[in-house]
């Protein structure tokens, strides 16, 4: 498997099972130890950056795994405790600017309040987005930060609805 096909599922490394493709990065995967619809987030290779991928049987959800990969890009993602809550609300002309307005607000907050995040819940309405983010302010010795995330691109942008009715959001992260 080439890098840029290599992906990890739930911080575990997945075998690449392509079929017809609806993602840029090589083609729709299937996981047989989580089935579709099962929540479940990805990182995906691109180049210096990093792709993240969010899963789920609703947009919302699969916008709250998006930013779950988002977290784990840059820390270890066990060692988040959500002991505190920061809402958010975005709007955005179509859902995939949303999904891109959403991580936005996520890096945002990591950014200004030095928390990390560990625990999400998304209402999608329309183009309009409220959100709950659950975490706990960076310490250095227990979450293993890797990276900081600079903010969510329109590279690699997907907001859709698969086979299965299993939504998917994914795009590149800048690192």
């Amino acid at each position: 498997m080439s890098a840029e096909e290599k992906s990890t599922v739930n911080g575990r490394h997945s075998p690449d099972l392509s079929s017809p493709s609806l993602y840029p990065s090589g083609g729709l995967r299937s996981y047989p130890a989580l089935p579709m619809n099962t929540p479940r987030w990805e990182h995906f290779a691109h180049g210096a950056d990093i792709g993240v991928r969010g899963f789920g049987p609703t947009v919302g959800e699969a916008f709250e795994q998006g930013a779950l990969a988002l977290t784990a890009a840059v820390a270890d993602l066990a060692s988040v405790a959500p002991v505190e809550r920061v809402n958010v609300k975005c709007d955005a002309p179509d859902l995939e600017l949303l999904f891109v307005s959403w991580l936005n607000a996520v890096i945002y907050e990591m950014a200004v309040r030095g928390m990390l995040f560990s625990k999400f819940r998304v209402a999608v309405s329309g183009e309009s987005l409220t959100g709950t983010l659950a975490g706990e302010k960076v310490d250095p010795d227990r979450h293993g930060v890797a990276v900081e995330a600079k903010g969510a691109t329109v590279t690699a942008l997907k907001v859709a609805c698969g086979r299965g009715g299993e939504w998917v959001a994914q795009c590149i992260v800048d690192v």
